[in-house]
């Protein structure tokens, strides 16, 4: 399971639920509630981008050593 505990694995994930939600509104609700969960659906997009440039263009530290932080 931790093979599969990455930022890739969380975004199909998101994109699969996406994808119900998107197929359920489509058949289920009106127009209105259609046009809401489509303007939630492209505000969760344009973040989900805009973490994916962050994660490449900055991505995370390099774990710490505690062997070289001196101890009082």
């Amino acid at each position: 399971m931790a093979k599969h505990r990455n930022y890739w694995a969380y975004s199909v994930g998101c994109f699969a639920v996406w994808a119900v939600v998107l197929v359920l509104t489509s058949n289920k609700w009106n127009h209105i509630t259609r046009h809401n969960i489509l303007l939630v659906f492209g505000g969760w997009t344009v973040a989900w981008i805009s973490t994916t440039i962050a994660r490449f263009v900055y991505p995370p530290p390099k774990r710490w050593i505690r062997a070289n932080i001196p101890t009082p």
